[in-house]
C-alpha cells in the first residue's frame, strides 16, 4: 500500500499545500494573506511553513517594500509534485478509479 506523505499529511500543512497549489505556477502570497485565508495564527502559520519548507516544498522569502517588511511565499516545484502525489495516492486509496 502506498503511503501518504507525512509532511503535507497534517492538517494545517495540507490546507496550506492546497492554498499553494491554487496559485499558478511562480505565483506567491503575503503572510498576512495566506495567515487570513486559513484563519491560523501566526505563529501556529509560522511553525508549519517551516516543516514545510525543511522539506524544500514551500520557499518563504522576507524582503521589503518600500519600507515595510513584507513575507512571500510560494510552492517549490517540488512541493507542487508532493502534493499532486499526495492527492493522487489519496484518491486512490479512497478507491477512485483512474
Amino acid at each position: 500500500m502506498t503511503e501518504l506523505d507525512p509532511v503535507i499529511h497534517a492538517a494545517a500543512r495540507l490546507r496550506i499545500s492546497a492554498t499553494l497549489a491554487s496559485l499558478d505556477e511562480g505565483d506567491r502570497i503575503t503572510f498576512p494573506r495566506l495567515q487570513e485565508l486559513l484563519d491560523m495564527t501566526a505563529g501556529n502559520l509560522s511553525t508549519h511553513l517551516r516543516k514545510l519548507e525543511d522539506a524544500e516544498y514551500v520557499v518563504v522569502e522576507k524582503t521589503h517594500q518600500g519600507r515595510t517588511p513584507t513575507t512571500f511565499v510560494s510552492l517549490t516545484r517540488r512541493g507542487r509534485r508532493a502534493f499532486e502525489d499526495y492527492t493522487d495516492t489519496l484518491r486512490h486509496l479512497l478507491g477512485e478509479k483512474p
